[in-house]
C-alpha cells in the first residue's frame, strides 16, 4: 500500500469495472495497447492472469474509493538463474496524469523484488510512447537497447526500446515503506 494507491490481484468479478474503464479509454491507449474491451474478454484474460505460473497480474487502485486507476503484469517469469520478468502496464484516462500509476508501478517492482523474489524486470516499450518512457526514467529503469520488430501490435511488428530494473538498483520514486504488497487481504497486457 502506498500513499494514494494500493495494488490487489485481478478477479473475475472486475470483469465490468475493468471492462467500462478500458473501453472510456480507448483513446489514451491507443496504438500502445489493447485491453480487453468486453467482459468475456477479460475473464479469459484475467484467467491467465490468475492461473499461469509465469504471469502476476495486479490492478492499481485509488486509496480514496477503491476505483481501478491501472493495470500492471509481470509476464514472462523466468525462475532459476534468469529471475526475471516483463512488464506491460496501462492506466485508465480517468486517472492519468495523476501519478497514479508511477506509484502503484513502484509498489509493483518493489513486491517483485521482494515477496516475488525476482532479480530484473523489463520495460519494451515503443519509442514513440513519451508517457511510458517518462514513467520507466522517473523509477530509476535504465535504457539497455533497442529491438527493431520486437512485437506485433496492432497489425504490425513495432520496434522497441529495452527498460529495465535490476533488485540492487534504486528506485526513483521512494514510497513509506509500508508493505509494498497486497494490501486488499480479501482479494502489460500492457505495451
Amino acid at each position: 500500500m502506498g500513499p494514494r494507491v494500493f495494488i490487489r490481484h485481478y478477479r473475475l468479478e472486475d470483469a465490468a469495472e475493468y471492462t467500462a474503464l478500458a473501453r472510456e479509454s480507448t483513446g489514451l491507449h491507443r496504438p500502445w495497447l489493447f485491453p480487453p474491451r468486453t467482459e468475456a474478454d477479460y475473464v479469459t484474460y484475467a484467467r491467465r492472469l490468475l492461473e499461469d505460473p509465469t504471469r502476476a497480474g495486479y490492478l492499481v487502485c485509488d486509496r480514496a474509493d477503491g476505483r481501478i486507476a491501472a493495470f500492471i503484469n509481470i509476464n514472462n517469469i523466468v525462475e532459476g538463474a534468469f529471475l526475471s520478468g516483463a512488464l506491460g502496464y496501462g492506466a485508465f484516462a480517468h486517472a492519468a496524469g495523476r501519478g497514479l500509476m508511477t506509484e502503484g508501478l513502484g509498489l509493483v517492482v518493489r513486491h517483485a523484488f521482494g515477496p516475488l523474489g525476482l532479480h530484473r524486470l523489463e520495460a519494451n516499450i515503443q519509442p514513440r510512447n513519451a508517457s511510458s518512457v517518462a514513467l520507466v526514467r522517473r523509477l530509476g529503469f535504465r535504457l539497455e537497447g533497442f529491438s527493431p520488430d520486437f512485437l506485433f501490435i496492432d497489425g504490425a511488428w513495432r520496434d522497441h526500446e529495452r527498460w529495465a530494473i535490476t533488485a540492487e538498483m534504486e528506485l526513483g520514486t521512494p514510497l513509506p515503506d509500508s508493505g509494498a504488497g497486497q494490501s486488499d487481504p480479501g482479494a502489460d497486457e500492457g505495451d
